[in-house]
């Protein structure tokens, strides 16, 4: 797998038994707590390993910060945030690499091995299939709302748990031969990434936009007051062509396309597997096994979105 496929990773083959998973990631600040950005940071970049049913080998930290603004032991707070992460992934951070920028970021380029018979990819979903969303969406949103100060520190405390949490049921469900395609749920929305995945698999598919779950009611009013990020106001706009709507509202529209930070996985499951599918996800306590829609067949890859 390299650039011209449209995964999350890219794929370097070994032998038979093994192949090598690389991607990298990194970002500026969503929230003030710079322990909490840490966590999301790693937390993201390990994601993309996940969802091509991997599991995090080894990590860099890449950094980039105005040291004559942030202090040391800021620094220090978002270092840790991340190495917390990577251990808790059972991945093992190996070094990295810091420059002065003039804005922070941070991230990590990670190394993941996974079984080529194993491999998830977004590009085998098939007609039939069953969508199943692991975490609720509105992190766009709420982080939106948290920068213009529009949300109560609950509401921020849920966002950075949902953002912090590990995506490790991925390889699980991959190894026991449980799905057909996999992708990471981040920053071109739902819809963008399922768009992604009905092209590669060339296949349609339909979501049933009143079982797609959000952090919190309160996204919803958010939206309504048009607390949207420019990244989210752009993905309506890339779906928009490739979607039919349904009797949706203009809010879960924008909710289906909200730009998300270490988003969840969107599994296209054989209905064969549904059941161990979401024993298997309960098990992995992730934040929610929402089943949204189904692959269907379809000459071009759309998407109809109905309530």
């Amino acid at each position: 797998m390299g650039i011209t496929s449209g995964d999350d990773a890219g794929v370097y083959r070994i032998d038979r038994d093994r192949a090598l998973v690389q991607t990298t990631d990194f970002f500026t600040p969503i929230v003030d707590d710079p322990y909490a950005y840490g966590q999301i940071a790693a937390t993201n970049a390990m994601s993309d390993v996940y969802a091509m049913g991997g599991r995090p080998l080894t990590a860099l930290n890449l950094m980039g910060m105005p040291v004559d603004l942030v202090p040391p032991n800021v620094i220090q707070r978002i270092l840790r945030g991340g190495a917390a992460k990577i251990k808790e992934a059972k991945c093992n951070l190996v070094g990295g690499h810091t420059i002065r920028n003039p804005e922070p970021i941070y991230g990590l380029a990670v190394t993941g091995m996974v079984s080529p018979r194993h491999m998830l990819t977004n590009a085998k979903a098939r007609a039939g299939d069953l969508l199943i969303l692991t975490k609720p969406l509105g992190t766009g949103i709420i982080t939106t709302g948290i920068k213009r100060d529009l949300t109560n520190r609950l509401l921020e405390r849920r966002v950075i748990a949902m953002m912090s949490k590990l995506n490790n049921a991925g390889p699980e469900l991959a190894e026991r031969g449980l799905l057909r395609s996999a992708v990471d749920v981040t920053g071109f929305g739902l819809l963008g990434h399922l768009g992604a995945m009905c092209r590669a698999s060339h296949v349609g598919a339909e979501i049933y936009a009143d079982r797609v779950p959000a952090i919190h009611g309160e996204v919803l009013d958010l939206i309504a007051a048009g607390c949207v990020p420019a990244g989210s106001r752009d993905n309506l706009a890339y779906a928009n062509p490739f979607t039919e709507w349904d009797g949706v509202s203009d809010v879960q529209k924008t909710l289906l396309t909200d730009a998300q930070t270490s988003g969840g996985l969107l599994l296209s499951v054989p209905q064969k597997n549904v059941d161990k599918v979401l024993k298997l996800l309960k098990r992995f306590d992730t934040p929610c096994a929402a089943i949204i829609g189904r692959i269907v067949r379809s000459a071009k890859p759309k998407i109809k979105v109905s309530r």
